[in-house]
């Protein structure tokens, strides 16, 4: 068995997290095995002021990768939702842990709901789904750029002008108290990220060692939610910053499925679902991205 593993990671305080949470994993099944940290900065990282949708697919994620397939480092954990639906040619997701809360939640700086903002009210989001679908739900609210890891973010929301912004639960609850979340949003009323939530830890496919590691990793729930939400996402040809969102999810033994395509300032929401067996997380994306297209969704990816 292998003695020794380097995971690379983005250098933000929550892929830390993140990377650290991977290597705990490991040490409580494989406690013999050294596991080291190596911190790799991506586009997104050193272009922290350019709007994400000009720097092109994986953002986020190519240096990892490209470390990745250099032997560089032996696995790479992403936050799943960064991660394009195209793997480079050698790699594969190895395994997908347990996810956290998928939901997106609103901070505001005076604490009241979205429902109790004024009209003209400036919320942060540097995502167009976000984006999209807030508009739809409060179209008199201006939606400004803001980039950031969450404490940049949370300081530009105390700083600047800002009544509100938009982040993930999931990376809230991994760093700081869920106190300081304003309010949740519903899954129908702002479908998530495709992936949203979880973890992925890519490795390279011909390295049955590494992947023998990281099979305990894996949560087979987990795997079969994002596979369909992931379908969806590679079925209409789009990457992580278009108005997509896809949302998964186990009820009473079958996989309910929810989808939607925005129009970049929220004036129209496709929504989509369907429910099926977590055996056919596929199929079930399959049918969801098609019920989309039928609908219109092609057009509105168009604008």
């Amino acid at each position: 068995m292998q003695n020794s593993l380097t995971i690379g990671t983005r250098g933000s305080q929550l892929a830390r997290w993140q990377a650290q949470f991977v290597r705990n994993q490991l040490a409580s099944h494989f406690p013999k095995l050294e596991v080291h940290i190596e911190v790799i900065k991506t586009i997104g990282d050193t272009n922290p002021e350019a709007p994400l949708t000009g720097l092109g697919k994986g953002v986020f994620t190519k240096e990892i990768e490209d470390a990745l397939l250099t032997r560089d480092i032996d696995i790479a954990v992403h936050s799943l939702k960064d991660l394009p639906t195209e793997l480079p040619q050698g790699l594969c997701i190895a395994a997908i842990p347990e996810r956290e809360d998928p939901r997106d939640v609103l901070i505001t700086a005076t604490g009241f709901p979205l429902e109790d903002l004024l009209g003209g009210a400036k919320i942060g989001t540097t995502s167009p789904r976000r984006k999209a679908q807030l508009l739809g739900i409060r179209p008199n609210l201006r939606v400004v750029d803001v980039r950031g890891n969450i404490d940049t973010r949370l300081r530009k929301l105390r700083e600047t002008d800002l009544d509100g912004i938009i982040l993930a639960a999931a990376g809230i609850k991994r760093l700081l108290e869920p106190e300081i979340i304003t309010q949740y949003f519903d899954i129908e009323r702002m479908v998530p990220a495709v992936g949203q939530g979880a973890l992925a830890v890519e490795a390279r496919e011909s390295d049955s060692a590494v992947k023998a590691l990281l099979s305990p990793l894996n949560h087979s729930r987990t795997v079969a939610e994002v596979t369909a939400e992931r379908t969806v996402l590679k079925s209409l040809g789009g990457g992580c910053q278009i108005p997509v969102g896809a949302h998964a999810w186990h009820v009473d033994g079958e996989l309910s499925l929810i989808a939607a395509v925005c129009h970049p300032e929220g004036i129209h929401r496709i929504v989509e679902t369907a429910t099926g067996a977590p055996d056919a997380a596929k199929y079930l994306g399959e049918i969801v991205a098609e019920k989309l297209q039928n609908s219109g969704a092609t057009e509105l990816l168009r604008l």
